[in-house]
């Protein structure tokens, strides 16, 4: 059985495609399943892929933005059509059972060829404001499986509420491993902050701010983004006070490994709000502060951040309130006495759906299964 994976280049629509795919393989004994994927051309997602044995074909990747830009008429005129073409002289090449897309820029060619070719689509939308490759494919995939039960503009009767699909490695860290890779004290609560898959300038910008103030009553494990380590290592050492040295540890890029134990040891997570980000958060049970991305589409970063505040899990601080005294005073609220810190673990737990790959799996192999 061959089942075929699309998706846009980031970390959010590729990493739910590899725990879709494990999943398959845990669900499905048998040796007959092969994985294939047509995306843009991106190393970091198609590292990721490789590494759990699928085939991989790129192609032109257009992208329709929400706003007036002449890149639009490039993308629209060229890059769109030619992703169309490619796409559908490769699904007839690889014939799949079934595509699955995360949508994202480029899964529109590949959901639009399957529809030429009568070849079955389901598709998996991670936000609350849908993208509008996945707008454009849920008018004729088979399902549209979802993460938040209020997600905007599809088809109810097409509707599975799933989650979204977390590796569930990702759930079985170790402190005292976390110790050891990290060099971490452990005399302070720690706080893990995250950028999102390409690192955030913003976040980087304002938490060398505030270094110091933090360091005071916290331990800090910061991934910055591949791009910005270098430039944030060498300011930070400008920065710190050399008493507090040895309780900030500073990363460009954490692997599955890494991660696993990074999330093990915070006791608050301070993040972009993908909705990647937030159900790996919510199944770790972790308290946590979200910073949205401003220039997200759709704002949907906002609305992710909003809806999953709402259930007590979080807080939500937009970038236009990254105040040094502020933020200080939210953090250290959060950290006096700890029931604060336990009932938004609680509200994070159950709001997770930690069995959200296994759900895709099933429903992706359901349909392909006599």
């Amino acid at each position: 059985m061959k089942i075929l994976l699309a998706g846009g280049g980031t970390g959010g629509h590729i990493l739910p495609l590899v725990a879709i795919i494990r999943e398959m393989r845990r669900i499905y004994n048998k040796n007959d399943l092969e994985f294939f994927y047509i995306g843009q051309k991106d190393e970091f997602g198609l590292i990721l892929l490789q590494e759990e044995g699928v085939e991989i074909k790129t192609i032109f990747a257009g992208k329709i933005r929400r706003y007036f830009s002449l890149q639009n008429i490039i993308d629209i005129a060229f890059k769109i059509p030619l992703g169309i073409i490619q796409s559908f002289f490769l699904l007839i090449k690889i014939s799949p059972n079934i595509v699955v897309s995360k949508g994202g820029s480029g899964s529109f060619a590949i959901t639009y060829s399957a529809k030429l070719l009568k070849i079955p689509v389901i598709i998996h939308e991670s936000d609350i404001v849908p993208g509008l490759s996945n707008q454009f494919a849920s008018h004729w995939a088979k399902k549209v499986l979802v993460s938040f039960p209020k997600t905007e503009f599809f088809d109810l009767s097409k509707v599975i509420l799933a989650g979204n699909p977390i590796r569930k490695e990702i759930l079985e860290g170790d402190i005292q491993q976390a110790k050891e890779i990290f060099n971490l004290t452990l005399e302070k609560p720690i706080i893990l902050i995250l950028g999102g898959s390409q690192g955030s300038q913003t976040i980087n910008d304002f938490i060398l701010l505030i270094l110091n103030n933090l360091l005071q009553n916290f331990e800090i494990i910061h991934i910055s983004g591949q791009k910005n380590f270098n430039g944030i290592k060498s300011e930070s050492e400008v920065v710190i006070n050399k008493d507090f040295e040895k309780y900030y540890h500073v990363a460009g890029f954490l692997n599955e490994q890494q991660l696993k134990h990074a999330y093990a040891c915070a006791n608050l997570i301070i993040s972009r709000s993908g909705s990647g980000s937030i159900f790996e958060i919510a199944a770790l049970g972790k308290p946590s502060i979200l910073v949205p991305l401003p220039s997200a589409a759709a704002d949907h970063q906002s609305k992710n951040a909003y809806a999953y505040a709402n259930t007590g899990a979080s807080l939500v601080i937009e970038e236009a309130n990254l105040i040094p005294n502020f933020f200080m005073e939210k953090i250290n609220y959060l950290f006096t006495g700890t029931e604060r810190l336990q009932e938004m673990s609680d509200c994070a737990l159950r709001f997770s759906k930690p069995l959200a790959a296994r759900a895709v799996a099933r429903e992706v192999l359901e349909y392909i299964i006599p």
